[in-house]
C-alpha cells in the first residue's frame, strides 16, 4: 500500500486538475450552446425549433463515448480539424480541446431541456405583457425569460453539473490524462491494489461533486425565484 501511494499520490492532484478543468470549460460551453438551443426551441420560427429538437434528441441518445471520438477520429483525424497549435504539447492540448468539444456537445442538450422546464416556471402573462409593449423575442426572451428560467433550476442544474462532471471519465478514450486515466494505469501497475485505487479516485470524485452539490444548494437557496 505505501509503496501504491507513493507512486500514486503525486499524480492524483495534476489528474484531478485537469478533470475540473474539463468540467469547467464544458459547462461554460454548454451552458452557451444551451440557452441558445432552449431559445430556438421556443423559437416563433419554424425551422429553427425544428433544428433544435432534432438535434436535441438525436444527441442526448448518442453514447458521449461515441461524441468524443467522432471529434477525435472524424473532426482531427480524418478532416484535419486541430483545435491547438503545434508544439510539444501539441498532443495533449488538442486532445484536452477535442475532449471538451465533445462534452459541450452532449451536455447543452440536457441544459437545454432543463432550461426548457425552467421557461414553465415563468407566468405566461410576462411575455404577453413584453410584446404587448413592442418587445420583440429576442427582448422578451432575454430581459424577461431566461433570467427568471435559469434563476428557476439552480438545483436542477446542479445535478446536470455533477452529471457532467462524472462524465470526464470518457476523456480518457482520446488520451486526457484526468483522473480515470491515472485509476487504469495504476490497476495496471497495482493489480492487486485494485480496491485500494478505486477507493481513491471514488474519494476525489466524491470531494469535488459534494462541493458542487453544496454550492447549488446553496445558490438555489438564495436565487430561486418564490412563486
Amino acid at each position: 500500500m505505501s509503496e501504491l501511494w507513493s507512486d500514486m499520490g503525486p499524480q492524483l492532484w495534476p489528474a484531478f486538475w485537469m478533470t475540473i478543468q474539463l468540467t469547467f470549460w464544458s459547462a461554460i460551453g454548454s451552458l452557451i450552446l444551451g440557452v441558445v438551443l432552449a431559445g430556438m426551441k421556443v423559437s416563433p420560427v419554424p425551422v429553427m425549433r425544428w433544428f433544435a429538437t432534432a438535434y436535441v434528441n438525436i444527441v442526448r441518445n448518442t453514447p458521449l463515448t461515441l461524441i468524443v471520438l467522432i471529434c477525435s477520429m472524424g473532426l482531427y483525424q480524418q478532416l484535419g480539424l486541430a483545435l491547438a497549435k503545434e508544439g510539444p504539447d501539441f498532443i495533449a492540448s488538442n486532445n484536452f480541446r477535442l475532449a471538451v468539444l465533445g462534452f459541450i456537445l452532449y451536455t447543452s442538450t440536457f441544459v437545454c431541456e432543463t432550461l426548457r422546464a425552467g421557461f414553465n416556471t415563468v407566468p405566461i402573462g410576462q411575455a404577453e405583457a413584453a410584446r404587448s409593449i413592442g418587445l420583440g423575442f429576442t427582448q422578451t426572451f432575454g430581459t424577461i425569460v431566461l433570467p427568471q428560467a435559469l434563476r428557476a433550476v439552480i438545483a436542477p442544474m446542479g445535478s446536470v453539473l455533477i452529471a457532467l462532471t462524472k462524465n470526464t471519465t470518457i476523456a480518457s478514450v482520446i488520451g486526457v490524462a484526468e483522473a480515470s486515466l491515472l485509476m487504469k494505469e495504476e490497476l495496471e501497475n497495482y493489480s492487486a491494489e485494485i480496491l485500494a485505487i478505486f477507493a481513491i479516485i471514488a474519494a476525489g470524485f466524491m470531494i469535488i461533486t459534494l462541493l458542487e452539490g453544496a454550492a447549488f444548494g446553496w445558490a438555489a437557496k438564495r436565487w430561486t425565484v418564490k412563486r
